[in-house]
């Protein structure tokens, strides 16, 4: 494990692990061992994470002088850690109790934070606090759950003497969103993690000076992330909301059903935010509700182009064209609802993504955008472009669906497994549809106003191609072009799908 030496001396310890630009990771207990951190649900795939073991925990050593354990005395090793590893500038995440350390950290060092990340964290530095009556009125949230009643009756016992083990014992199932056999295994760590002798001095007297911690965030010019879990008694999305407050640049984001360790809860659910908010690439917009992902490229003041993926898709299948398409326009691509890093709220169908793409053009004040859409975002663009005909000012349509009832129709799909890189929801939904499609869906089409490109994948597509003949007989001002790639032309035909484009004025 690599080991680095601190401003007193003391010998600390961290490991990394994923792939990407580093993040350093400060875990919370107080004073509780990173490796109940773990990979944090997976986000080892988007950042290497740089998984700190506070002074007196997991492999780091104990230090000369106890009073160094409280958090304020603590920044020193962040920074020390900051220099060990060359780092300029860091991307920093603090669950929980170090929350409060990166927070001070962020103060102390404004120009050293290149973006912060605070999960579930009480607000102690800047002066949020949850008191005991507040907890315990918001853990009423699980009144439901089976485990309730019991849970509740040995949280109102304890007392002074109450062993610190018991404690954790008695409050873990008010951590988590769904106390089943994951968060029971992440729960029983704790007591092998932990160094209680130590978390007491962590909010010692002294650690926290709130006012002083407020003024000096208002130099922090970095972006940062503050997540909540819904159903967290401490904090609560109201508290977590306050303390966002206080942040110059702040976003809120609370995660459905989450409790105080929420990569356990829902490792995609966790990951998703926080890998959009991490890359720089990548910018959201909520839409209804949605929090959609989307990458920007090209100047600011260009003519705007909107690239719309296909069913199981995102924004990165259109790296090739978007990079080409630069070069004379501002191109936004979205991962639409369900995709990518977008938010999965459960509802898909190709009128959710219709409405969807309208608020998205409508969110960034892009109507007039050319839209060049695939599969099936070109089918929903087309339904948005007939719903409302001055929202799209031109109109792409790549190898799409043409709405009429499939014969025969689609079998149940059967999902694959492993892990998907979008919600396997969306099969089943948008299947029903291509089935028995809705007529008013072909009947609307003459509405559509928007000079239109019909791009066909030729004879190996599955898409049937007379059909892409009639959509663009059918549109008033529409003409085909065939290119003999397939349906993925935009990826397996790049030079040819990017003339298509040239030819039609982009």
């Amino acid at each position: 494990m690599p080991m680095f030496t601190s401003y007193d001396g003391t010998e600390l310890a961290y490991r990394t692990e994923g792939r990407g630009e580093p993040l350093v990771c400060l875990a919370g207990g107080p004073m509780r061992d990173a490796a109940y951190l773990g990979d944090l649900g997976g986000l080892t795939a988007h950042r290497t994470l740089v998984l700190l073991d506070a002074r007196g925990t997991g492999a780091s050593a104990a230090p000369a002088d106890p009073g160094t354990y409280r958090c304020d005395r603590q920044v020193g090793d962040v920074e020390a850690l900051r220099r060990h590893l060359g780092l300029e500038r860091l991307d920093l995440l603090g669950h929980s109790a170090g929350g409060n350390l990166a927070t001070l950290y962020a103060a102390a060092h404004p120009e050293r934070i290149r973006s912060l990340v605070v999960v579930t964290s009480a607000g102690r530095a800047l002066g949020v606090l949850t008191t005991d009556e507040e907890w315990d009125e918001a853990a009423e949230v699980f009144a439901d759950r089976p485990w309730y009643p019991g849970a509740r009756a040995a949280l109102d016992a304890i007392g002074p003497d109450t062993p610190p083990a018991r404690v954790r014992e008695i409050v873990a199932p008010f951590g988590y969103g769904r106390w089943d056999a994951a968060a029971q295994e992440h729960a029983a760590g704790e007591a092998e993690q932990a160094n209680d002798l130590a978390a007491p001095v962590y909010h010692g007297e002294g650690a926290y000076t709130p006012e002083a911690t407020r003024r000096a965030l208002a130099a922090l010019t970095a972006p940062v992330l503050v997540l909540a879990g819904e159903r967290d008694p401490g904090p609560t999305p109201a508290k977590a909301a306050e303390a966002a407050a206080f942040f110059p640049n702040a976003e809120l984001v609370v995660l459905p059903g989450a409790g105080h360790f929420p990569w356990v809860d829902d490792a995609d659910a966790f990951v998703r935010p926080v890998a959009a908010f991490l890359d720089p690439e990548v910018r959201t917009v909520t839409v209804d509700g949605v929090r959609l992902a989307y990458r920007v490229r090209g100047s600011r003041g260009a003519p705007p182009v909107v690239l719309v993926h296909g069913r199981g898709e995102n924004s990165t299948t259109w790296a090739r064209i978007a990079a080409e398409l630069s070069a004379d326009h501002r191109v936004y691509a979205v991962d639409l609802r369900g995709h990518g890093l977008s938010d999965r709220p459960g509802r898909y169908g190709f009128d959710a993504f219709r409405d969807e793409l309208g608020g998205f053009l409508k969110a960034l004040g892009l109507a007039g955008a050319t839209v060049v859409a695939h599969s099936m975002g070109g089918g929903s663009a087309y339904l948005l472009a007939a719903a409302e005909p001055d929202l799209v000012g031109r109109l792409v349509l790549e190898d799409v669906p043409v709405f009429f009832p499939l014969d025969p129709p689609r079998p149940p799909a059967v999902r694959p497994e492993g892990p998907l890189g979008f919600d396997w929801e969306i099969v089943p939904s948008t299947d029903a549809q291509l089935n028995a499609p809705d007529p008013a869906w072909r009947e609307e089409l003459t509405a559509i106003k928007a000079p239109t490109l019909v791009v066909a994948g030729g004879p190996t597509s599955h898409v049937r191609q007379d059909r892409l003949s009639w959509l663009a007989d059918r549109i008033p001002d529409a003409r085909l072009v065939a290119v003999d790639a397939g349906h993925l032309v935009h990826t397996d035909a790049p030079d040819a799908f990017l003339a298509a484009l040239r030819s039609f004025g982009l």
